[in-house]
């Protein structure tokens, strides 16, 4: 297939020709390429590419390879119709606008990965494991503790990180019983999608809303009903299906924080308040602050490993002795990034944008947001991001620009950032959790609890429209 698609975009180009170069009138606005031959071979490119991605479990293929290829390949093709219009600059002001805000979500993420690297190798999620698998809790106890757990780390963790976690104590504790880790898998799947919806930090697409300045940051609390219901309801009806009894636990050695590991959660924590100034009193992408929050980090990892060559050093010196500390370096948690999740970003954030200059996105913002009700199509969006990752649906949205009220630009929000609970496939919580619980928690587990969550979706969707 790669072999011949240079073949293709080069007949491409000889049709285009003839036909494109009959218009010598130069434009400033972009193109209506929709119904033209470059308009088809970039959205079956598209495709092409995505659904590869859905494929990625069975086809062990990274998702980012083939929207990184899409990505240049429709660029490439709409440069090269721009250029026979004679409006090259054109189409490279619109490919640095939408790499400008890829590189903004790049830094802001990358530097919240690397935080959340650092705290697993601290030992911090260990300690809380630790901490929930040693207590005498119930099956029922524990499944209400894993959700709200998941429910309330979301919003500043990000969802996947805050399912995984929960789902390895879920895990250890119902080892002898299937039917709790199912189910509760199910639940922290919804619970850390809801979380995430009702804070600017706890989703890809909440964030994105922010950067755009569309919401201001204490406007997406108002969420915050809303998203217990989505989690919540659910939650009360498979209460009832879940094993009575406690588990039988399995011994465990203590663990232990090791140093600095309190300090890195209280300077992520100044990392996002730093965030949050700079967008909001002064203007500027909250990437800027994260990246400063970075160099809080680096400053606190020369301290850490100076203390531990020193600590080395002094018992070195007595026989038997060991310290207490670790050798801390930065980098090596930027490497254990998500690199392929943060150029899959890339990918998707380029070919949509790619697709949008083209007209394809303004022909779908006429149909849904001015053939159809703005909340029905708001809805439908989640309904949507259930079946294609949400990242995507809402970027076309963003793109799109619909002129909506707060309300409305809350309720897509809403709706794109639990929609996705509806299958198992539907976020990268659900997608992750299917890979670390194999054989628990799988596709058709979740869809048998598809009626709970949907009824959930509902709730909280007439709970936001009711209370905002």
């Amino acid at each position: 297939m790669l072999k011949i698609l240079p073949a293709i975009i080069l007949l491409n180009s000889l049709l285009l020709f003839p036909v494109l170069g009959m218009s010598a009138e130069v434009s400033s606005e972009p193109l209506d390429l929709t119904s033209d031959l470059s308009g088809y071979l970039v959205l079956l490119v598209f495709l092409f590419a995505y659904t590869l991605v859905i494929l990625e479990e069975k086809l062990q293929l990274q998702k980012s390879k083939p929207v990184l290829v899409a990505a240049g390949i429709i660029w490439a093709i709409i440069a090269w119709v721009y250029k026979i219009h004679d409006l090259s600059e054109l189409a490279r002001e619109a490919l640095e606008h939408n790499f400008l805000e890829y590189t903004e979500l790049f830094f802001f993420l990358l530097v919240a990965m690397t935080y959340i690297s650092a705290m697993i190798e601290r030992g911090v999620f260990n300690a809380l494991h630790y901490k929930l698998v040693s207590r005498d809790f119930s099956y029922r106890q524990i499944f209400w503790i894993t959700g709200a757990l998941a429910f309330f780390i979301s919003p500043v963790a990000d969802n996947l990180t805050t399912a995984l976690i929960m789902c390895t104590v879920v895990l250890t504790i119902g080892a002898k019983e299937p039917k709790f880790i199912t189910i509760a898998c199910v639940n922290i799947v919804v619970a850390a999608n809801a979380g995430g919806a009702f804070s600017p930090f706890g989703d890809i697409t909440t964030l994105m809303v922010w950067q755009k300045d569309i919401l201001d940051f204490g406007t997406f609390f108002k969420l915050f009903i809303p998203s217990v219901v989505n989690f919540v309801v659910p939650a009360c009806i498979m209460h009832y299906y879940l094993p009575l009894g406690k588990p039988t636990l399995p011994e465990e050695v203590g663990v232990n924080i090791k140093p600095g590991g309190l300090m890195i959660v209280g300077l992520f924590l100044a990392t996002i308040a730093t965030s949050i100034l700079f967008h909001q009193v002064l203007h500027l992408p909250p990437a800027i602050g994260m990246l400063m929050g970075l160099g809080y980090l680096k400053m606190l990892g020369h301290y850490l490993r100076i203390k531990f060559r020193r600590e080395k050093l002094s018992f070195d010196m007595v026989p038997g002795s060991e310290g207490s500390g670790s050798a801390f370096d930065v980098f090596s948690h930027i490497a254990k990034s998500e690199w392929d999740t943060l150029f899959f970003f890339y990918g998707i954030i380029m070919s949509v944008g790619g697709l949008g200059f083209m007209g394809y996105l303004s022909l779908a913002s006429d149909f849904m947001y001015g053939e159809m009700n703005t909340t029905t199509a708001n809805i439908l969006v989640g309904l949507v991001s259930a079946v294609i990752d949400n990242i995507p649906v809402m970027f076309a949205v963003l793109s799109m620009s619909p002129d909506m009220s707060d309300t409305q630009w809350l309720l897509v929000t809403l709706t794109a950032g639990t929609g996705g609970s509806l299958l198992s496939v539907g976020s990268a919580a659900g997608v992750a959790l299917m890979g670390q619980a194999k054989g628990f928690y799988t596709f058709s587990s979740h869809l048998k609890w598809m009626p709970a969550i949907a009824l959930g979706y509902a709730a909280s969707i007439y709970t936001h429209l009711l209370i905002n």
